[in-house]
């Protein structure tokens, strides 16, 4: 399902991109009808296979607006891991039976009960058996999004988690993996367009009746959430992509007419995509043919499934006038997670929803490493552990924590949450970290190998990294049954009589609710340890183990680690990478923390080194009362200059400079306060620290500024997007100064741009001011995009993000 992560919350700066950006769910539940049965908590340890499978599916749809007509003929056989000979009890909910029979011989109605949530028949041949159904639906008058519903003239399904059952009654549980054969027939003038799941295989007019229909087959089996079918009036954009195997692979996406110039972008997406699969995960796609639905009111963000991915359009439609950076690398980043769901979370999909994190935490895993891997990788890593820490941490610190497999649940739609996707993400991460990147891919290679065409658990997965790599990983368990953010203290020692290092952790498990006491979890800290010249130092252990990826094992509550010929007090760069979704608590000053941000090796934690200097600074200035001191003084002074020389490097990327520049969030520093939050003080405190950057370096921001004026065409490449953040970040510090001349060049920035990056982003500096200059911008944005919804979101996002005293009246009244 859908990977992108929300903006929500940010600071109102150019610190957070204007992506069109959805939440990461697929459902907020809202307008789904609820059952007495359905509130009642499922619990994992309640888990039993199916009484019954289904091998195959053979479905007839007869699309009509108030009254669709399925005919289902479902191939079945008992269980033999179920050994069950009760009755079939199958799911349904807001369809009309009209028909039922097995093996061609109709059942009466006292051989079968109906309730508002399924069908039960009693008696089923012990043998293989076909039960055919034919149920009526109406897709018009369908609220709940779930199932067939119709919406701007087109037929469109949602079954995940449990929107099959609003279809044909079924056994709707990702466990039941079946063979599809689906016929489509729709009136042709309205609905030129019948897709489904697998490969098409014949289609042809009716005649005499104005209508067509269309039949489509997927070979692999699959669970009913993955399901399929769209019908309407779409434009079409195609291409093709040649596997590694030399099969050639015809791809369309299917737009609302007039946005066909808007594909380009998700096209070459998702070509990279099938390219990258290939080359990293050996994954090669498994069908002729890969079909992208995007239309506007698709209101579940993007699905999976099989072959047929579905998206609202926000997250396919580019181009420089209408989508910034943000919305590029947003687009290409949720048509990678999508298109690879097809192995991860198809091919071999969940056994349970318990096992949700196993499918969504893994490929967003995979999405994030293809993103880092055609853009910037530290700042896709920055990026990423800003989101983790700002959506996935404040959850798992409040009422609603929750384990990444979470052990019961009254509502399924409920646990689509970045604890799942996010920190279920970082999981994925931390066992590559642990396994290293070759023994990470060994192990998914047998997962893949083992499991193909199977329903399974987070235990199988462990289970084939660790026969892959004979690393024991039973403790690792405890991160997808905990819940709760761990807590690392640490503390480093130095002894210059034997001239050794001694890191000290201590790893603290804050109880959450259900959890009051925990057990340790194993932790991949990475680390480096500095000389005076800033150069990292080999790192030895007593035992003689060397380090040479600085890696260290965190297993107990309490542990040290001594490192041995350290020749003087070294300054310890602990937690590289991000190496673990943990808190840090490292007691550094700020001459150390600055070193850090001068000389650290590793580019996560050097950024992470400036993030900390300037919210020590605006910590210290907004605790209790507004105090400008720390914000105005030679601590803010000291980290301009630094913050210069940084932005100087050549070596260093664009987009990691820009990273560089900006400051922590309001949010920011309101979760470091943690308590007796001023957001008043941290707001003057963050302005008054901007302006004393802007003003110390103005020479050097200006002179960036120039060198980076963009002189071709635009480009959404990752050094292109990263000038482009540069200069934006330059821009931002240049206004902040509050130095003369320096509102006129953010309002010339917005007069003079080319593509929708500059233009929102100088619109959203110069928001927040009381100016003739700010209202020109704002008033020329609208007219511009007024008859452009995608677009306008925008200029919305701009005024509701604007810290001024009055933006929530502005947006009332607009």
């Amino acid at each position: 399902m859908n990977a992108l992560r929300t903006q929500a919350g940010r600071s109102a700066t150019p610190n957070a991109p204007l992506a069109s950006a959805l939440p990461r769910t697929k459902s907020d539940g809202k307008g789904i009808p609820m059952h007495d049965n359905d509130r009642q908590t499922k619990h994992l340890s309640d888990y039993a296979p199916a009484d019954y499978l289904i091998d195959t599916v053979d479905l007839d749809m007869r699309l009509e607006p108030k009254r669709t007509v399925i005919h289902a003929d479902l191939a079945m056989r008992p269980n033999p891991q179920a050994q069950a000979d009760g009755p079939l009890a199958l799911n349904g909910e807001g369809i009309e039976l009209l028909s039922i029979a097995i093996d061609g011989k109709p059942l009466t109605s006292d051989e079968y009960s109906l309730t508002a949530t399924g069908l039960t028949v009693p008696n089923v041949p012990t043998a293989p058996f076909v039960l055919s159904l034919e149920t009526a639906c109406d897709p018009e008058a369908n609220e709940a999004l779930l199932g067939l519903y119709r919406s701007n003239g087109a037929f469109c399904t949602q079954c995940e988690p449990e929107g099959f059952r609003r279809i044909t009654y079924f056994l709707d549980r990702p466990d039941v993996l079946a063979t599809y054969r689906v016929r489509l027939e729709a009136d042709k003038e309205t609905n030129p367009v019948l897709l489904s799941n697998g490969n098409p295989v014949e289609h042809g007019d009716i005649e005499g009746t104005g209508r067509h229909y269309a039949i489509w087959e997927d070979p692999h089996p699959k669970p009913s959430y993955l399901f399929a079918a769209v019908a309407g009036d779409l434009a079409k954009v195609s291409d093709s992509f040649t596997t590694q195997s030399g099969r050639e692979v015809a791809l369309n996406i299917y737009v609302e007419h007039g946005k066909e110039d808007r594909c380009d972008w998700a096209m070459e997406s998702l070509k990279n995509s099938m390219k990258w699969d290939e080359e990293r995960f050996g994954r090669e796609y498994d069908l002729d043919v890969f079909n992208i639905v995007a239309v506007s009111d698709f209101n579940m963000g993007a699905m999976e499934n099989k072959g047929l991915n579905i998206f609202n359009d926000k997250l396919v439609l580019a181009r420089p006038d209408t989508a910034s950076d943000a919305d590029y690398a947003a687009i290409e980043g949720v048509i990678a997670h999508e298109y690879f769901h097809n192995w991860t979370g198809n091919r071999i999909t969940c056994r349970d929803w318990f096992q949700l994190c196993l499918k969504e935490g893994l490929t967003v895993f995979r999405d994030q490493e293809f993103s880092a891997d055609l853009r910037a990788g530290p700042v896709k890593r920055i990026l990423d552990v800003r989101n983790l820490k700002s959506r996935q941490f404040p959850e798992d610190s409040g009422p609603l924590a929750h384990p990444v497999r979470p052990g019961s649940y009254i509502e399924i739609n409920n646990f689509y949450t970045a604890t799942v996707y996010e920190k279920g993400a970082e999981l994925c991460r931390m066992l590559q970290t642990t396994l290293g990147r070759d023994g990470f891919r060994e192990g998914l290679d047998l997962y893949f190998e083992r499991h193909d065409g199977q329903a399974v658990t987070v235990e199988d997965f462990l289970a084939a990294l660790s026969d892959a790599t004979g690393k024991d990983l039973t403790d690792f368990m405890h991160w997808y049954n905990q819940a709760g953010t761990p807590e690392l203290a640490c503390s480093l020692d130095y002894d210059g009589q034997t001239k050794t290092a001694t890191l000290n952790v201590s790893q603290i498990l804050p109880a959450t609710p259900g959890q009051p006491n925990k057990q340790p979890m194993p932790i991949p800290l990475r680390l480096g340890l500095l000389g005076p010249n800033g150069d990292d130092l080999p790192l030895t252990l007593q035992d003689g183990t060397e380090l040479g990826d600085g890696l260290l094992e965190v297993t107990e509550r309490e542990q040290s680690f001594t490192f041995t010929d350290i020749p003087s007090p070294p300054t310890p760069s602990v937690l590289r990478e991000f190496s673990a979704p943990v808190r840090l608590t490292l007691n550094l000053d700020l001459e150390q923390i600055e070193f850090l941000m001068m000389h650290d090796s590793d580019a996560f934690n050097r950024w992470q080194a400036a993030q900390s200097y300037a919210a020590k600074l605006l910590t210290d200035a907004s605790r209790d009362r507004y105090d400008p001191a720390p914000v105005k003084g030679k601590g803010a002074e000291r980290l301009a200059k630094a913050l210069a020389l940084t932005a100087n490097e050549q070596d260093l990327a664009y987009a990691y400079r820009a990273e560089m520049l900006k400051l922590p969030s309001e949010s920011d520093i309101a979760r470091e306060l943690a308590r007796d939050i001023d957001t008043d003080a941290i707001r003057e405190a963050r302005e008054t620290l901007r302006a004393t950057i802007g003003r110390t370096i103005h020479g050097d921001l200006a002179g960036l500024y120039e060198e980076l004026a963009e002189t071709g065409p635009y480009s959404p490449d990752g050094i292109s997007a990263g000038k482009r953040s540069m200069r934006i970040a330059a821009l931002d510090l240049l206004a902040g100064s509050g130095m003369e001349g320096e509102l006129e060049r953010a309002a010339a920035h917005y007069r003079d741009a080319t593509n929708m990056t500059d233009a929102i982003y100088s619109l959203l500096i110069l928001a927040p001011y009381d100016h003739p200059l700010r209202d020109e911008a704002l008033e020329d944005f609208y007219e511009r995009w007024k008859d452009d919804a995608l677009v306008l979101d925008k200029w919305f996002a701009v005024l509701a993000r604007s810290p001024r005293h009055d933006s929530v009246e502005i947006v009332e009244g607009c």
